[in-house]
């Protein structure tokens, strides 16, 4: 009997962790809409090139590719978070998508849309970095096959 009430009470503070989660994603996702709504208002705002010379119209483009690729990295974000929203309803969340094992509470404090264990994530980042040594070693040696080629042409 002191197990059953164990186990209930196990998954009465597993609920309340989740429903926290729940909270937690939901306002950062609103942290996140507000910050790309203020972004957007200020270009709208900031959007006349009247008087402006060659060197301010060239500084205001470069200033838009990088609120663009940092506006791509918050929807990117958005949407990690709508799938870990997605998960917890349907009772996935905190399950490593890898190995099926239970996600530590801590890691998910830490990092609340992550789908990996630390130990699979750990492996996932290791082969990204010998896949990376491959192509860059692939390229080096399709360069130095290249320029002997051109040599030969010359």
């Amino acid at each position: 009997m002191a197990k059953k009430a164990a186990g209930v009470g196990k998954t009465g503070s597993r609920k309340k962790f989740l429903n926290s989660m729940r909270d937690r994603l939901l306002e950062m996702k609103n942290k996140l809409l507000s910050e790309i709504e203020t972004e957007l208002r200020a270009e709208r705002e900031g959007n006349k090139d009247e008087g402006m010379d060659t060197y301010d119209l060239a500084s205001e483009e470069r200033d838009r590719e990088i609120n663009f690729i940092l506006s791509d990295r918050e929807r990117q974000k958005i949407q990690q978070i709508d799938d870990a929203l997605e998960r917890i309803s349907e009772s996935t969340y905190g399950v490593c998508e890898s190995c099926g094992l239970e996600i530590a509470e801590e890691r998910l404090l830490a990092m609340p849309f992550t789908r990996l264990c630390h130990d699979c994530q750990q492996e996932q980042e290791k082969e990204a970095r010998s896949q990376r040594r491959y192509d860059e070693d692939r390229n080096t040696y399709r360069k130095l096959g290249s320029t002997d080629i051109d040599d030969e042409n010359a």
